[in-house]
């Protein structure tokens, strides 16, 4: 084999062409960055959520408070967050009726059970749940409609030596903030 042909010619067109690939795939991925996302319906927000670029509104009614036993201000709070979160995370537009997407729910349970028995029966600690169930209705694309409402159920524990009253408030809260991203994501978080 004759190595001083291989090392001049042969090595200036090997490097010609390795040059000519990474200018190649260099305009390849610029092209592609440039097409494929101008070509995309789908919008995502940093939430999850994927949402059609044809949505542009959200209705979400008052949730009746059908449980046994009735907080009066928990309808509003749940209500109230939800509107909140979908506004928060997506750039939908809230409307009272008949929204791109529409929610409305039902309150089903709110109820205290002990948990955590002791030596001595007694509870350590209780268990605050409560369950909603949910309608979603997708005017844009029916089959992500939920034809029966879906139950969501949270639930928070604290100790059983505080009264119920004590700490109702701050375990409304934390449970609301869970059912609302709970509703959340099954809505419009296509996983």
């Amino acid at each position: 084999m004759n190595l001083a042909y291989r090392s001049g010619p042969y090595i200036e067109r090997s490097r010609n062409m390795k040059l000519i690939k990474r200018n190649f795939l260099f305009f390849f991925f610029l092209v592609m960055v440039l097409i494929v996302p101008t070509s995309c319906r789908v919008n995502y927000t940093f939430t999850g959520a994927s949402i059609s670029a044809n949505v542009k509104t959200v209705s979400i009614s008052n949730f009746v408070n059908a449980a046994s036993l009735v907080v009066p201000t928990l309808s509003r709070t749940l209500t109230e967050a939800l509107k909140d979160y979908f506004t928060s995370q997506t750039n939908l537009t809230l409307v009272d009726h008949n929204g791109d997407l529409n929610l409305e729910g039902t309150i089903t349970q709110y109820f205290v059970q002990p948990v955590a028995i002791q030596g001595n029966e007694t509870a350590a600690m209780n268990r605050l749940s409560i369950t909603v169930s949910v309608k979603f209705i997708n005017r844009t694309d029916p089959k992500q409609n939920w034809e029966t409402p879906v139950q969501f159920t949270r639930y928070l524990d604290y100790s059983s030596s505080l009264q119920l009253s004590s700490v109702q408030d701050g375990l409304i809260a934390g449970i609301t903030e869970q059912l609302v991203q709970d509703i959340f994501n099954k809505a419009v978080v296509n996983w």
